[in-house]
This record gives C-alpha cells, sequence and structure tokens, in this order.
C-alpha cells in the first residue's frame, strides 16, 4: 500500500493523515486478545496509573509479534517507507499499548490541551527540563470504534508542525527547555474518529493529545515511534527542518504512487 500524492499533499498541509482500514480484522483481534490476556492476568496497580497513561499499559506485551506485527509486517510498513523513502524506515522492536478508560462521569473533561512529544516530565521516563527529538513520526493503529468525540479520541492540532518549525528558527528549539512553548494555534483542534484497523500517521513536530473519554468504552490504541535511519545523527537538527527525513513528502513532483 502506498500514499497517493493527494495525501500527501494533504500530511505536508496539515502535519497528519489517516488511512482507513489499513489493518485486518484478524491482526486487530490478536491485538486486542494480547492486551486484554495482559489486562485479566497481570492487572495493574492503582499507583502506577499516571506512569503507565504517560509511557505505556501492558509492558509485558509490548514486545509481542500481536503488537509488532501490526508495524513491520501489515501495510503500515510500506505506508511508511512511501513517506519516508524505500529502505529507510526502522523495523520497530515494540509498541506504545495507549489505554484510555472512561472518567469519573461525576468529572468535567476540561479544554483540550496538546502537546509535542520528548519533552521530559519527570513521569515518562525523562527528567523535567530535558527534551528530545527521539523520532521521526507517530504511527496511531487504532483498535477500537471511536464514533463519537470525547472518546479518547487521538486529537491532532492540524498545522502547527510548520508553525513549530518557524517558531523554532527564530526562538530557538532550547526553548523546550523551559516546557511546552504556549502559542497560538492556527486551527481548532480534531478529536479523530474511526474504526478498528484505520491507522494515523504524524509528524513528529504535529501537536497532539488524547482525548478525555467521557464514553462508557475504553478507548483502545497502539502507538509506534516511526524512525528514520538517520533519525539519530540528524537529532535536534529536524525541529528548524523539518521534512529533512521525509523524501517522499520533500518531493512533492514525483509520480504519483497510486
Amino acid at each position: 500500500m502506498q500514499l497517493s500524492r493527494q495525501q500527501k499533499t494533504f500530511f505536508r498541509e496539515q502535519g497528519y493523515i489517516v488511512i482507513p482500514g489499513a489493518l485486518s480484522q484478524k491482526m486487530v483481534d490478536e491485538a486486542l486478545r494480547s492486551i486484554n490476556h495482559s489486562l485479566g492476568s497481570e492487572g495493574m496497580s492503582k499507583d502506577d496509573l499516571p506512569r503507565l497513561y504517560a509511557q505505556s499499559f501492558c509492558n509485558e506485551v509490548q514486545e509481542a509479534r500481536a503488537i509488532t506485527d501490526l508495524f513491520n509486517h501489515s501495510p503500515v510498513y510500506a505506508i511508511a517507507e512511501s513517506l519516508l523513502g524505500e529502505g529507510n524506515v526502522e523495523k520497530t522492536g515494540a509498541g506504545q499499548i495507549a489505554l484510555r478508560f472512561p472518567m469519573d462521569p461525576t468529572s468535567d473533561p476540561g479544554p483540550l490541551d496538546g502537546h509535542l512529544d520528548g519533552l521530559g516530565s519527570g513521569l515518562n521516563g525523562s527528567a523535567i527540563g530535558n527534551y528530545s527529538r527521539g523520532f521521526t513520526g507517530l504511527v496511531v493503529c487504532l483498535l477500537s470504534q471511536l464514533s463519537a468525540d470525547y472518546s479518547g479520541n487521538f486529537t491532532v492540532w492540524p498545522r502547527t508542525h510548520t508553525l513549530f518549525e518557524d517558531y523554532f528558527k527564530e526562538h530557538g528549539h532550547e526553548v523546550l527547555e523551559n516546557g511546552m512553548p504556549r502559542l497560538e494555534y492556527p486551527e481548532e483542534p480534531i478529536m479523530l474518529q474511526g474504526q478498528p484497523g484505520d491507522v494515523v500517521i504524524t509528524h513528529h513536530q504535529l501537536v497532539h493529545n488524547a482525548a478525555p473519554n467521557t464514553s462508557p468504552h475504553v478507548r483502545y490504541a497502539a502507538i509506534f515511534r516511526l524512525l528514520h535511519i538517520d533519525c539519530k545523527e540528524i537529532g535536534r537538527d529536524a525541529y528548524t527542518d523539518i521534512w529533512r527525513e521525509w523524501p517522499g513528502i520533500r518531493e512533492p513532483d514525483q509520480e504519483e504512487l497510486g
């Protein structure tokens, strides 16, 4: 599976793309079985919940084939190569099990708030004040139906990838040592809806988050860090040269790939 020129243009302008039905129902079911078996047999500690939300649930299945195959052995890998270039995409060794449980029915979900990944919070494995640009993009594999807003939806702030590129060119990416810059975003956030098997790909510099979940259902997803083979070497330079690792986007006049 490859992305069309129209899809690539959308990605370049908006910073994300949704690919419906990229994963088979069989792959979705196998991933859900692994996750639910973990929840039923290993459970979770209430004291660990802040860390689990910030990092991953079900640590013991993150490296299971049922999870990693969602990226390594599915059409998602070819899609990634159509963006980063053939031979430029690293295989994944683990996925983030991203669950969002229904919130307290008496609680107010409050306003939506987004972030950039790589900023230390103390809960995500990095100290406050640290920041890094450790991946090229995000791959979000939906494992449950999202048919309404405020269902734990993966949420994006379109066009913030280019907004921050300009901001970092003027102020330097070192401002991230002080946390998330508060800027006026060009568009309102979109709480993405979809079906199990749909996949979302975003640029690393797109502001995003999970929406509060006021639905009666758990939101299931597996998230992978998309890595160009030169990501580590390029490092923080990509904050101000956001298409350096994306030859499929950087060359808009290439032949449409279907």
